[in-house]
């Protein structure tokens, strides 16, 4: 049997070869495919949709300018979004006005990590620490996702509401209580017993060689809640996919997916998943603007690098 075909594998990772070949199409099929959601976040943080459309605009720019060195191991979407916010960042800046904190959490990756060595260090210690540092943060990404995973299969939906609301959002057990309707008590045993599953999950991944704990300490790492937050949000671990989003929008998701699908939209209020949500329903409900793709591709496509001649007839 053949092996498959790079767009069989991840159809982002063909398009992004694709598009370092400067391939045009692919270029045009990358923006018909995420300039929706796209819009919809930026146009959730800037009040005026010219302002929006142009920090699109530029991600899109951006994404051309660092398109060599994007680490494919990462999502697209996520990349994306993390380039747009940065230029919802730089819009704000230039009005003057001061960057409020919308209340959601985004693809934002400045939670702080274990830092790494000082400039006294040899280039050679400091890729070994950044090494050991991207190691940590797949270890502690895989064993949150095994718990999720867990939970999700057990049908203990609530559970992870109080997982999420603690692990990701940084609320307080009592805080989690208020917002659930659930006695502090049970959220403090929800806390306990997630937090023991992910110290034998750590375990094991430690034991199958997954990981080096001498390098990096992985304990001190689980427990420290700013660093869960900013891995959580770098995979993405709870977010929806959008036939999850397409079908609570329609109402035909069952219970209890709908109950926490609209947890996640409305009480987490994930700012990538809502605007997910809003590119679908403006989809739906036939108000997309048809003219802007085309326009965005005109306005980038010139900025495309260009393999040699030599390389593309090889």
């Amino acid at each position: 049997m053949p092996n498959p075909t790079p767009r069989e594998q991840d159809p982002d990772a063909y398009l992004v070869h694709r598009i370092r070949d400067g391939d045009t199409r692919a270029w045009q099929q990358l923006i018909d495919r995420y300039h929706g959601r796209l819009i919809a976040f930026a146009r959730s943080r800037l009040t005026d949709g010219a302002e929006a459309e142009d920090a699109l605009q530029e991600t899109l720019l951006g994404f051309l300018s660092s398109i060599k060195t994007f680490d494919e191991e990462r999502s697209l979407e996520t990349y994306l979004f993390a380039i747009l916010r940065y230029k919802i960042q730089e819009s704000l800046t230039r009005r003057r006005r001061a960057p409020k904190a919308a209340p959601g959490f985004d693809a934002s990756d400045d939670t702080p990590m274990p830092q790494e060595p000082a400039t006294r260090e040899t280039p050679s210690s400091v890729a070994a620490q950044r090494e050991s540092i991207r190691q940590a943060r797949a270890v502690i990404g895989g064993v949150l996702r095994r718990l999720i995973e867990e939970l999700r299969d057990r049908g203990k939906l609530e559970d992870l509401q109080a997982i999420e609301l603690l692990f990701f959002v940084g609320l307080r057990n009592r805080e989690v209580a208020d917002r659930l309707g659930r006695d502090e008590k049970s959220i403090a045993g929800v806390k306990f017993r997630a937090l023991n599953r992910l110290r034998e999950f750590l375990a094991d991944a430690i034991a199958e060689g997954q990981f080096d704990p001498t390098s990096i300490p992985l304990q001190e790492l689980l427990a420290d809640d700013a660093g869960i937050a900013s891995i959580w949000r770098r995979q993405r671990l709870t977010c929806l996919k959008r036939g999850t989003l397409g079908s609570y929008l329609l109402g035909v998701l069952e219970e209890p997916w709908q109950s926490y699908t609209k947890f996640h939209l409305e009480t987490v209020a994930c700012l990538m998943c809502r605007a997910n949500r809003d590119d679908l329903a403006t989809v739906e409900g036939g108000g997309t603007r048809r003219e802007l793709p085309e326009q965005l591709f005109q306005s980038s496509v010139g900025f495309m690098s260009r393999a040699p001649e030599s390389e593309s007839q090889t």
